[in-house]
Parts: structure tokens; sequence; C-alpha cells
């Protein structure tokens, strides 16, 4: 399924930047832009849109406003230059607040979180695997992580299974970040909806102890921050979102 999206933004070169960057994520669709909130509120009564690219300094009726006078608020990301709108956005349950100039690693990193979310976003629910001659397919669900193994990887599954086979942990990540498996650390490829608790350093899934990667520190975080988003809202536990048991917080 497509994602369908529109760009707020009264600078043209913003907005061409963030259109460039939209067409390499194959799951988001514009269906439009606009260069203030009068062209917004158009082209949201014609087209059904489910994630939004919001300035904040705009013309006539600043970003915030904007967004607070929605009945129905699609997801929404803040592009601006600045940083003291970021603790209102958050409030307004932004996807993300990213800074201006926006790079094409903080913006994908920005999408990805919204393509976590999306329930529709389901359309290959299995993996196929190559090991021992075989061709295994394996749902994603039953997959608690991957481990690289120099050129190889290492599936582990459900019920204490493994799978080894030959494919590079980097192209795994890149197939399958729109389904809810997140890199934290060189070795390990993680599928979120299986992580039960998590620590400054570590996480755990099943049974297993997983560390977290200096390069990954920013995935890593923002898995945290979910959990703590997530732990707010529900104090005394919830099966909502990837939360499926108390977190633990060191």
């Amino acid at each position: 399924m497509k994602i369908n999206c529109i760009v707020i933004d009264d600078e043209p070169l913003a907005v061409q930047l963030l259109e460039n960057h939209i067409s390499k994520i194959e799951e988001l669709h514009v269906i439009g832009t606009a260069q203030n909130a009068l062209e917004a509120y158009k082209l949201l009564k014609k087209n059904p849109v489910d994630l939004i690219f919001l300035d904040i300094n705009m013309p006539d009726l600043n970003g915030i406003d904007f967004l607070k006078s929605l009945h129905h608020k699609p997801k929404t990301i803040f592009t601006t230059a600045y940083r003291e709108f970021a603790i209102e956005g958050f409030e307004l349950e932004a996807v993300d607040y990213i800074l201006k100039p926006i790079t094409f690693e903080r913006f994908f990193k920005a999408v990805e979180r919204v393509l976590r979310q999306n329930p529709e976003n389901k359309e290959e629910e299995f993996i196929i695997l190559k090991s021992n001659g075989l061709q295994h397919k394996i749902a994603l669900t039953d997959i608690l992580f991957f481990e690289s193994q120099g050129n190889d990887i290492k599936a582990v599954l459900k019920g204490k299974k493994e799978i080894a086979a030959k494919y590079k942990i980097s192209d795994l990540e890149m197939n399958l970040f729109s389904k809810g498996f997140l890199r934290i650390h060189r070795s390990f490829l993680i599928n979120q909806k299986e992580v039960k608790a998590i620590g400054n350093n570590e996480l755990i899934i099943d049974n297993y102890s997983i560390p977290a990667g200096r390069i990954y520190k920013e995935n890593y975080d923002q898995l945290k921050q979910d959990f703590k988003r997530i732990a707010n809202k529900n104090p005394k536990g919830s099966s909502i979102g990837f939360l499926n048991y108390l977190v633990s917080l060191s």
C-alpha cells in the first residue's frame, strides 16, 4: 500500500529537496505540495492524506496552529529550522521533528518510523532463505532476530529454531526496514515486536541478550524513546504496539 503524503513549506527549495527524498522511498507517494495553510486545506479536502511533511514558520498560519486546527490529524513530520517548537510539536503527537537542512539519512530515519507504524504495510509477510540446498519460507512473525556471521546470517526463530543462510545483513536491513526490523548492532537486526526489555546497552528478546552497537546508537536511542512514550501512556503495561511486557529501563 502506498502512503499518500503532502509537503507544506513556503520555501520552494525545501519542497524540492523533500520531494527528491520522498522519490527514493517507493512506499511514499506525493499527491501535492502547498506553500501555506490555505493551500494545504484544499489538498486535504480533495485527497486522502496519510502523512504530512510540515514546516512551522509560514505566512498567515504557522504549522503548529495549522495542525491544531485539523479535526482529523494525519501522521505528521515537522520539517523546520527552529528548535524551540520541538516540545509543542511532540505534544501534538508528531512522528518526528527534523531540523533543516534535512539530509536523506535523517529523513529516512523519520520515515522509517512511519513505515513501522503503518498497519497496511503488509504486502510481504514472509522471507525466503536458502539453507543446505533447501528454500525455507519463514513467516516474519516467527523471526526473533538475525545475527551476522561473516558473509552469512543466522535467523533465530521462535521455539529455539535457527537457520543459517548465505545472506548479507545489510541487504536484510534494506528489505525489512518497513516490516518492523531494526539494526541496532553491526551483527544484529531485530524484530522490534519481540523486544521484552531494554536498557542502556542491551535489549532482551525471548531469553537472548542482544548488545547495542555504538554506530547504531541513534536507532537504539529511538527504540528506547518509543518504549518510554508507550510506557508513559500505559503505566500499568499494555499490549498496544510492540510493548508486550512491562518495560525495563535502566
